[in-house]
């Protein structure tokens, strides 16, 4: 059924080709021709009349030109006569096709396409590429495997004897390897997270399959570090929350460096996964921090956040990051006020790192001052927290280290209602190893309107833990 296809198309290409040339003639010679004739016979009418007979019968030119076709095809078929001179064409991006046992070896270096260069005449380079599938053949079949390297030269379907041909590339370096499989982990990779809508997150993803097979040489096999289902969350059925069954999930491999293997070939290539999607909120009040010193002997009285005392905002997101949230900061530079009766700022409200959205991304903040204040407050020793030492190391606090005492500056009316529980107090510890060392005493408050200062530094001795 192929042979006669493709004999059908040969004729039908014999026959536009004829046509081609009858055209070409019958523009070329019968029409030039039959005019020069007619000219003769208009000076010669009293010798024309038996010429004029000739050309009058209807089929005369049709006879002449039928006659002056054949004549030029044997002539153009022969090469005696070249329509028009040599020239070349280039057929570029061929692909190349391999043949090699795919089952039991890995080939590496091979080129996914070439380039075809046909030379000849047109006509002949016109029929080559109507012909045919112009295919480039990488034929592997008698190599085996070797850790050396083979130069193999690339061969190429010619069709028409009367061109040339060159391929581009014409030799290939290849190497063989036995194929080898090895079982691999599936991980999940989240894509175009930031596609999701805001306040949706991921909950939960639960893959069909915990391993799957990865074939390849074993230098490509031990370049494996991750085996990775590439999840699309752009896709539009992730609109809301909900549970979603999602097939066709491709797979991939990376190295250590996160550079995708494409020299492997992973069984099965897809697989399916359930994609779990929450909406996960928590209400959070905006908390304000300043910068900047006010001028001295003032203070501030009052904070309101859009008009009330404490004014709260919802965030969405993973569970594991809203739940360590407990405010939302917003920073007001205060550097140089207090004279003044109040201040107004508007301010944006961003999102903490790793929340997706946010319900407000504004806030009015309005400030009032007034005459600052002090007292003193004792914070009891035991109240003191270390921060960031190695949890191998224990810091122990001196005896006679009871208590600490801490001035409190503000407004009067403010200051009163601050208790030794209002304030935080602890020594950062980052870095520090077994010894003694004198470590100043940090202070934080959760109220803007406050100044805490202290100037006790704690001498504290950091011991091994015993872990016996």
């Amino acid at each position: 059924m192929n042979k006669r296809v493709e004999k059908k198309k040969k004729q039908s290409i014999i026959v536009k080709l004829f046509k081609g040339i009858y055209t070409i003639l019958d523009r070329l010679f019968v029409t030039p021709i039959s005019r020069f004739i007619f000219k003769i016979t208009d000076k010669f009418k009293n010798n024309s009349n038996k010429i004029e007979k000739i050309l009058n019968r209807p089929n005369i030119l049709l006879y002449l030109s039928l006659i002056f076709a054949i004549t030029m095809f044997f002539l153009v078929d022969r090469e005696v006569i070249n329509l028009v001179q040599n020239e070349a064409e280039v057929i570029a991006n061929q692909p190349v096709k391999v043949l090699y046992n795919e089952e039991a070896y890995v080939v590496e270096g091979i080129v996914e396409t070439v380039d075809v260069i046909l030379t000849g005449n047109k006509s002949a380079i016109y029929l080559a590429k109507q012909l045919g599938n112009h295919e480039v053949v990488l034929d592997l079949t008698d190599y085996k495997p070797s850790n050396s390297s083979y130069r193999v030269k690339l061969t190429y379907n010619q069709t028409v004897d009367s061109i040339k041909y060159k391929i581009d590339p014409t030799y290939v370096t290849v190497t063989i390897k036995n194929k080898v499989s090895k079982l691999f982990a599936v991980s999940h990779e989240l894509l175009n997270e930031n596609k999701l809508n805001e306040k949706l997150s991921v909950g939960n993803i639960e893959l069909s399959k915990s391993e799957v097979v990865v074939k390849g040489s074993e230098d490509a096999l031990n370049k494996i570090a991750t085996v990775k289902a590439l999840i699309d969350l752009s896709n539009s059925k992730y609109a809301d929350a909900g549970l979603y069954e999602t097939d066709n999930i491709p797979l991939v491999a990376y190295d250590t460096k996160g550079e995708l293997l494409t020299n492997v070939e992973i069984v099965p290539s897809t697989i399916s996964a359930s994609v779990t999607l929450d909406t996960y909120k928590a209400t959070v009040p905006i908390k304000v921090l300043t910068t900047g010193e006010l001028v001295t002997g003032k203070a501030i009285s009052e904070v309101k956040i859009n008009g009330v005392d404490t004014y709260s905002v919802d965030i969405y997101g993973e569970k594991s990051v809203i739940d360590s949230i407990t405010s939302v900061p917003v920073t007001i530079d205060v550097n140089g006020l207090g004279n003044s009766g109040a201040k107004s700022y508007n301010v944006t409200v961003s999102k903490p790192t790793g929340v997706r959205s946010i319900s407000e991304t504004s806030a009015k903040i309005n400030i009032s001052f007034g005459d600052e204040k002090q007292k003193t407050i004792d914070i009891p020793a035991a109240s003191v927290t270390a921060r960031n030492l190695d949890s191998n190391l224990v810091a122990n606090f001196p005896p006679e280290f009871n208590s600490i005492s801490v001035q409190v500056k503000g407004v009067e009316s403010v200051i009163n209602n601050i208790t030794a529980e209002n304030i935080s107090s602890y020594i950062n510890l980052a870095g520090y190893t077994v010894g003694t060392h004198e470590v100043d005493l940090r202070l934080e408050g959760d109220d803007p309107r406050v100044t805490y200062v202290v100037s006790n530094k704690v001498k504290i001795e950091i011991t091994q833990k015993n872990n016996g």
